[in-house]
């Protein structure tokens, strides 16, 4: 195997890589269907679970133990945030010879929720080459 092919094989990994951590990371922000719990929302459930922990059987003191552990994780998370800036950026720079290599056309890219702008950032266009 030449050093152009095994360079030719790594660039093609780093490019899958990218498009897939990106991806992965989309998919795990997702928005959830119905209405956005906010973090004061959030705290008053957690207050009603406390409360509501007294008078409940072991069962349902099991449930509301993981809806607590639940909701602080959802807490916690929101205070972090989604920052998809870094993975964005690498999967801008890998999309367009990934895409060329493997057929994916820009309506693929859209269907499993990439942006249009991220998209065009990319070099990917709606038109067919």
């Amino acid at each position: 195997m030449s050093d152009e092919h095994k360079a030719a094989l790594a660039e093609g990994r780093t490019q899958g890589r990218a498009v897939r951590r990106y991806l992965e990371a989309l998919e795990a922000h997702k928005p959830k269907r119905g209405r956005k719990r906010t973090p004061e929302s959030i705290a008053k459930r957690l207050e009603k679970i406390d409360l509501e922990m007294a008078d409940a059987d072991p069962v349902k003191r099991l449930e509301l133990t993981q809806e607590k552990m639940d909701l602080t994780v959802e807490l916690e998370r929101d205070d972090k945030g989604a920052d998809l800036s870094e993975l964005e950026a690498e999967f801008v720079q890998a999309a367009k010879p990934y895409a060329e290599r493997k057929g994916i056309s820009y309506d693929a890219f859209r269907s499993v929720g990439v942006p249009a702008a991220t998209l065009k950032a990319a070099g990917i266009s709606r038109a067919r080459p």
